[in-house]
């Protein structure tokens, strides 16, 4: 793993150890979690990021296949595109209320999650934010939304049930 200026990248299956072991240590130093910080970190299964950190960077859990739990804190403002891309195994988030847009691709490929918390805060759901979450079966979204992206829901083949509130005035192809 590295940390430069706040920033933490490149950490491997063996850094995952600090992680279990000592998170403190770990996390010491961490604003932001850079772009595929965490890429193809398999045997990563759950994480709680700590307050210190403020934005997740682009795609940074891709390919984190058995991540099944993550615990997003509210100093969080930004995730970054891709960000779980593939993460096959997640079956549920809560996005904090400081998070005010969803980018595109965020979830992209996510076939177990299941259930998703939007808050009021956001605004904007971008391109593709859950496409291919197979598993989705319900989606509310909530009135603060004025904006879904092009296929953002594209390939949710279990999607029964979704309510698009009065506020959105733009919904992109698929």
């Amino acid at each position: 793993m590295i940390k430069i200026n706040g920033i933490l990248t490149d950490v491997t299956e063996q850094d995952l150890e600090l992680l279990k072991s000592n998170s403190k240590e770990f996390w010491e130093g961490v604003t932001s979690i850079g772009e595929n910080a965490f890429w193809g970190c398999e045997s990563l299964k759950k994480i709680k990021i700590p307050e210190s950190v403020t934005s997740i960077g682009q795609g940074a859990f891709s390919n984190c296949t058995s991540l099944q739990g993550i615990t997003i804190p509210e100093s969080v403002t930004r995730i970054g595109e891709m960000a779980f891309y593939n993460c096959e195994s997640l079956q549920k988030i809560t996005i904090p209320e400081s998070v005010t847009s969803i980018g595109d691709n965020v979830f992209i490929d996510c076939s177990s999650l299941q259930e998703i918390t939007i808050p009021e805060s956001v605004t904007s759901i971008g391109q593709g934010a859950f496409e291919y979450c197979e598993s989705l079966k319900k989606i509310k979204i909530p009135e603060s939304v004025t904006s879904i992206g092009q296929g953002a829901f594209e390939y949710c083949e279990s999607l029964k049930e979704i309510k698009i509130p009065e506020s959105v005035t733009s919904i992109g192809d698929s």
